[in-house]
């Protein structure tokens, strides 16, 4: 679901960044609707291309209970993951969360506390 509105997202800031080229490159009067139509589809584009680093795994999004575990590791956790004293509440599934740490790479796990 979420893919497939990225892509139609993308797809139409694309066809506004050519279109508002085409406008600017032809000459047509009232080339300031050119720019506009420039600014919105990069600014879609952009807004495509950051969403992507939002907080939540791509494992999650794709498993069957995405929307319940809202990007959490529900997944088995490699012995080279530590608990931390890191805690915290998860603001969209209101569950309390402990964060596990790989020490020699730092990468970061979120799972349910308790």
């Amino acid at each position: 679901m979420l893919l497939a509105l990225r892509m139609i997202v993308g797809v139409l800031s694309l066809l506004l960044l050519l279109a508002g080229l085409a406008i600017l490159i032809t000459g047509v009067p009232g080339g300031w609707s050119g720019i506009w139509l420039m600014l919105f589809g990069a600014a879609g584009l952009i807004a495509v291309v950051f969403e992507r680093m939002r907080y939540g795994s791509d494992a999650a999004e794709r498993s069957i209970g995405a929307s319940a575990d809202a990007g959490l590791d529900m997944g088995p956790l490699d012995s080279r993951f530590r608990a931390t004293d890191e805690r915290f509440t998860d603001p969209t599934t209101r569950q309390r969360v402990r964060v596990w740490s790989d020490p020699d790479t730092g990468e970061r796990r979120y799972r349910p506390d308790g």
